[in-house]
């Protein structure tokens, strides 16, 4: 890796958080042009699932195949690859004349998409080899979530209102187009010195086990339970996941090794992904079909109700970052918990939805408990791991995230059944489910962290190399 003077130093990152950004935005984006699809293609309420969820099969399938190719052929050249065809998915999405096009084009964006978030991290990681520069450029990256995230709901909603939904997806081209040609003329070229050899297999059990249980829980409700196609994806999603940790045992380089999860920090930080992000996932969904297919509202009306909860998210995140460092991750884990489940309540128990005051309260809730979530998990993933597999753990969590907002919107989706003028009725057993994702993360971010938890990586990083990352235990 040459030696690159700040200046440019500070080009790549900015290239490599724009990917973050389009990336972060796509989604938060179209979740405030569900109702508009649903009025423009008459689609069903399994169909909008589809167009969120797959993209995020795709995405969580892709993540680590994608991080260890680049590893192997160039970050630099991934990268470009997944500018191009994540620009090209969106594009075609924007173009799309019925649901199962735009579903199509979001699988092309979706393959984009898994070359750009892992692979720019690592070339962050190489182009900052200081440590005190890196954590702050990796300080940067963690911001751009929070500000896409803030900017999602508002942006979303000028675009629909003011032009159109289609115009969501033409934000991603003059973005995409101008980081293509910079990348290839500013950022250096790397690969990995030991690059992780590819596993097929493992990749192929991974995207049938998180397609076939996606299908089952979306199509469940309209086709049926009982089902052949229904129970066929389940049989499928079933055999899949016996396979793929059949084969994780033997082979030897699994996509996931499963040593791992003998380490309580990750075993818990994997969970909490998965729990926390499919609340969040619901969370997101819900809301938008309730403030316009209920209440009426415009989608940028609904984007100013949502602002206190993305505003919260983003502005709580370096806190949890510091509480981490200086307490550890047991503290943030437990604000978010009660946070997230305290909001979950509201809406479950006291109707939050139908009450503008304690709407809002649940909103502010559950801005405050995703804000404090996100550092502890990326924390507890690698906490007590050698130094050697801790981007791939980094990875497996980044992947967690994913899987837990594709399984998020399809199990939400499926419980609530579709958005009527009686929606406390026919939502209350959804935000059940997001009580119980914040139930999982408050017990999870309790057991999974602590002394005896840090006992346990430190047994687990001996399997793999006697350095672990020293983890100041809560």
């Amino acid at each position: 890796m040459p030696d690159l003077s700040p200046r440019r130093r500070l080009l790549v990152l900015a290239l490599c958080c724009s990917s973050l950004l389009i990336v972060s935005l796509d989604n938060t984006i179209l979740n405030a042009a569900l109702p508009a699809l649903r009025r423009d293609f008459d689609a069903s309420i399994s169909g909008l699932q589809w167009t969120i969820d797959a993209y995020l099969i795709v995405l969580a399938s892709l993540l680590l195949l994608s991080g260890a190719t680049a590893d192997r052929v160039g970050r630099r050249r991934v990268f470009r690859t997944g500018l191009v065809l994540f620009t090209v998915g969106s594009l075609l999405c924007s173009l799309a004349p019925g649901l199962g096009w735009l579903v199509a084009a979001r699988v092309v964006q979706a393959v984009g998409g898994s070359m750009l978030n892992p692979v720019a991290m690592s070339i962050i990681t190489n182009v900052f080899a200081e440590p005190r520069e890196r954590a702050r450029a990796i300080g940067v990256w963690g911001a751009v979530v929070g500000v896409s995230m803030a900017a999602g709901p508002i942006v979303g909603g000028l675009l629909v209102d003011g032009v159109g939904w289609r115009a969501i997806f033409w934000l991603n081209l003059p973005i995409g187009i101008a980081a293509f040609f910079l990348t290839g003329r500013f950022v250096p070229e790397s690969r990995a010195e030991q690059p992780r050899r590819a596993d097929p297999l493992g990749q192929l059990g991974a995207i049938v086990l998180l397609g076939g249980l996606s299908y089952a829980i979306i199509e469940g409700p309209g086709l049926g339970w009982t089902d052949p196609r229904v129970l066929g994806a389940a049989v499928a999603a079933l055999a899949a996941l016996a396979a793929f940790v059949v084969h994780s045992h033997r082979a030897p380089e699994p996509l996931i090794d499963p040593r791992f999860f003998r380490s309580l920090p990750f075993s818990g930080a994997t969970l909490i992904a998965v729990f926390g992000f499919a609340g969040f996932a619901g969370f997101m969904f819900l809301s938008n079909l309730y403030l316009q297919g209920v209440r009426g509202m415009s989608a940028l009306h609904a984007g100013v109700y949502l602002l206190p909860m993305a505003a919260l998210s983003a502005l709580l995140a370096p806190l949890s970052g510091r509480l981490v460092g200086t307490r550890g991750p047991r503290l943030p884990l437990q604000i978010a918990g009660v946070s997230l489940l305290a909001s979950g309540l509201l809406f479950a128990v006291f109707d939050a939805a139908a009450t503008t005051g304690l709407l809002l309260t649940a909103n502010v809730l559950f801005g405050i408990g995703f804000g404090m979530l996100n550092a502890p998990i990326t924390n507890t993933a690698v906490a007590g791991m050698p130094r050697s597999q801790a981007g791939v753990a980094a990875a497996v969590a980044s992947t967690s995230r994913q899987v837990g907002q594709a399984l998020g919107v399809a199990v939400v989706g499926a419980v609530a059944g579709g958005v009527s003028a009686d929606f406390a009725a026919a939502a209350r057993p959804a935000y059940w489910v997001l009580a119980g994702c914040a139930t999982a993360v408050l017990v999870l971010g309790t057991v999974t962290t602590g002394r005896r938890a840090e006992r346990t990586a430190a047994r687990t990083a001996a399997l793999f190399e006697p350095s672990p990352i020293p983890v100041k235990a809560p």
